[in-house]
């Protein structure tokens, strides 16, 4: 196995002085090279039992998903057909369920920011009432392993672990997909603009991945060089999102990634999850020399960074999902130009 993307096991944080400084010293450095790594020994259970809800969420009857559609939804949940959400314009080739924090809808009232509309209730699968109790469990447990990690990747850069606990508590902005990648039917079917999921960096603060067996995900370790990041059992692939780079000035990056299309005839079933902070929260830079040292955010014309987590996950969702902004939000479209 390629030592570029680390397992690392959550325990060695409390087995000892020594052991947590060699804890801290690795994952250091896998977010500052590299920005992903595999961690195990987190505690959480039932990642195979909800793989297998995924996949029989995915199998039932097209009404049933249908149903579900994310296009009657203003909140961004629900079901997601093959190439609904785009990734830099391009359909992405994977059927997919969005949930979110279970809230009364909520509708922003006039002159507040746009992402008072991610604020609302998720759409269920009357067919399958067993996900609803599982995916919240998992959500919370996740949430809890989340707030642990960013402590340390914080302690890591000699910064205080809580440090950021005024943009994240006591209500994180939390999102959850179940992802189902179909292979084309033959070989005959396959198109070279196919992707999984395009190339992109994530918004928020940190992402946990749980991935099959087939695998699929490839991470740019350099530009325009993709590398697999292998299957681990029992591991969430880790990755850090926009925020933490702005946070640390650019000392941890973002890292591009993508997912490619599986072969045919094959399926790919993943469950990532996102830890954010509060939707009105901005991020501030952090306390440490590293930090203060580096030399800023990656600047991209195409792909501006906000400090205020809301303004960065609505960027993503205009240009992700532009039928369902059409039909909510037309004004977010005439505010962007697009």
């Amino acid at each position: 196995m390629s030592d570029t993307f680390p397992v690392l096991d959550l325990r060695d944080a409390e087995r000892g002085p020594e052991a947590r400084a060699e804890f801290l010293d690795r994952l250091r450095e896998a977010v500052h090279d590299i920005g992903f790594f595999q961690l195990v020994g987190h505690g959480v259970t039932g990642a195979a039992e909800l793989l297998d809800l995924s996949r029989r969420f995915f199998a039932l009857p097209d009404q049933d998903r249908h149903e579900l559609d994310i296009l009657n939804s203003p909140h961004f949940r629900g079901y997601s057909e093959l190439g609904r959400e785009r990734t830099r314009g391009v359909p992405d080739q994977r059927q997919q369920l969005d949930i979110g924090p279970e809230r009364p809808a909520g509708h922003p009232a006039p002159g507040e920011a746009a992402y008072r509309w991610l604020v609302g209730p998720n759409q269920w699968p009357a067919a399958l009432p067993a996900l609803r109790p599982a995916v919240i469990d998992w959500m919370d447990q996740l949430t809890d392993v989340s707030h642990r990690l960013l402590g340390l990747v914080l302690e890591s850069l000699d910064t205080s672990a809580d440090f950021l606990d005024t943009v994240v508590a006591p209500d994180p902005q939390v999102h959850f997909k179940l992802l189902h990648y179909p292979g084309p039917a033959a070989s005959a079917d396959i198109d070279p603009a196919d992707q999984g999921a395009g190339v992109h960096k994530d918004l928020g603060l940190l992402t946990l991945l749980v991935q099959d067996e087939v695998g699929g995900l490839q991470v740019a370790v350099e530009d325009d060089h993709f590398v697999d990041v292998p299957v681990v059992p029992d591991a969430f692939v880790v990755n850090l999102g926009e925020l933490l780079e702005v946070a640390t000035r650019g000392y941890l990056r973002a890292t591009v990634h993508r997912v490619v299309r599986p072969a045919p005839g094959v399926d790919r079933y993943s469950m990532p999850f996102f830890y954010s902070p509060r939707l009105e929260a901005s991020m501030r830079p952090l306390p440490s020399r590293r930090v203060s040292e580096a030399g800023g955010v990656v600047v991209d014309p195409d792909n501006p960074l906000f400090a205020c987590y809301g303004d960065n996950v609505m960027k993503g969702l205009t240009r992700g999902f532009p039928e369902l902004i059409a039909r909510h939000h037309p004004d977010l479209l005439t505010a962007t130009g697009r």
